[in-house]
């Protein structure tokens, strides 16, 4: 029986697809709705990006899809298409889907699941966090029901969006700062963790020469990350598992560092606009000294992963040959 469950939120390029199948391919995660934002790519190819994983997955028609904000909060929408290929999902041929998108927008859709499930839900945003926001906006008794909210983005030390703000963050500062200093629990799976967690080139050969198509396209997803920013075999030497494994740290936290520590997210025009300052600071600093704030409230960060461990369980929950 599942022991999470969760309504996922995601922009869906190469690691948000990721992420998709090691949900809907966990035995103790059970996907309650899937919802779309605006951020790797533009909305209506992130909800047609879903469908298709969605299908190859042969997950359930009942899981709800719905289109969400299709921009941020106040600036205009500025996708990161160029960092997933050229048609946003590193160019996996999956068929054309024909499963149905709910009327309803995505902010109705995660409200309705809230309110109707007998279960507490987890949050897990997977995306810049507009769609999130707004549900705190406007349905803030609804929105306190839930467990918790798990995200993938900010980062505790560089960024690349920015040298300083994660591109989930920088997106939508303003949702962002909504979010980390909403009352309810959350938990940040920053960008030190997603570019540390991954498999080996040898790893990735293995699943593309697969007979199992699901286990070719993880192949294909996964040797992406593989290119240099010109399509071309040498890139980095991990291929990242990305999103997922911010979904792994929900069922598998012993496998994290996980630590309280306050966070804020810099909203102001500027180099550090989008910026996620993060106190590691062991002790009081000249600013408590002087009577001034904490900088942020506590959140849950992962500052690191059991690496190894977090790919074997990507591994092994979404292959079909391992």
């Amino acid at each position: 029986m599942p022991a999470h469950h969760i309504l996922l939120d995601v922009d869906t390029g190469v690691d948000d697809a990721m992420a998709i199948m090691f949900a809907i391919r966990h035995p103790e995660i059970d996907v309650r709705a899937i919802t779309c934002v605006d951020g790797n790519v533009p909305l209506p190819r992130v909800v047609e990006h879903t469908c298709r994983v969605l299908d190859a997955l042969g997950a359930p028609q009942q899981i709800p899809v719905a289109a969400g904000a299709s921009r941020p909060l106040l600036e205009s929408p500025r996708d990161a298409a160029h960092a997933h290929g050229a048609d946003g999902l590193a160019g996996i041929e999956l068929p054309a889907s024909e499963r149905p998108v709910s009327e309803l927008h995505a902010i109705e859709v995660i409200r309705r699941a809230i309110e109707e499930s007998a279960q507490p839900l987890t949050l897990v945003a997977l995306a810049p966090l507009t769609n999130v926001a707004l549900l705190l906006r406007m349905y803030p008794e609804v929105a306190a029901q839930l467990e918790g909210i798990v995200l993938m983005g900010g980062s505790a030390a560089v960024g690349n969006a920015t040298p300083v703000a994660e591109f989930n963050v920088w997106h939508d500062p303003e949702a962002a700062r909504i979010v980390f200093e909403s009352e309810l629990p959350v938990r940040m799976y920053g960008l030190d963790v997603f570019d540390r967690v991954g498999l080996d080139e040898a790893a990735v050969a293995h699943l593309t020469a697969s007979t199992d198509p699901l286990t070719t396209a993880l192949g294909e997803l996964l040797g992406f990350w593989l290119r240099d920013e010109d399509g071309v075999p040498g890139g980095p030497e991990v291929a990242r598992i990305g999103d997922a494994g911010a979904v792994c740290s929900l069922v598998a936290p012993e496998l994290m560092d996980i630590r309280s520590l306050p966070v804020r997210v810099e909203t102001s025009a500027g180099p550090a606009r989008g910026q996620t300052i993060v106190d590691r600071r062991r002790g009081p600093g000249e600013d408590a000294e002087h009577g001034l704030a904490e900088i942020g409230r506590r959140i849950d960060v992962v500052l690191a992963a059991q690496e190894e461990a977090v790919a074997r369980l990507f591994l092994e929950t979404v292959a079909a040959e391992v």
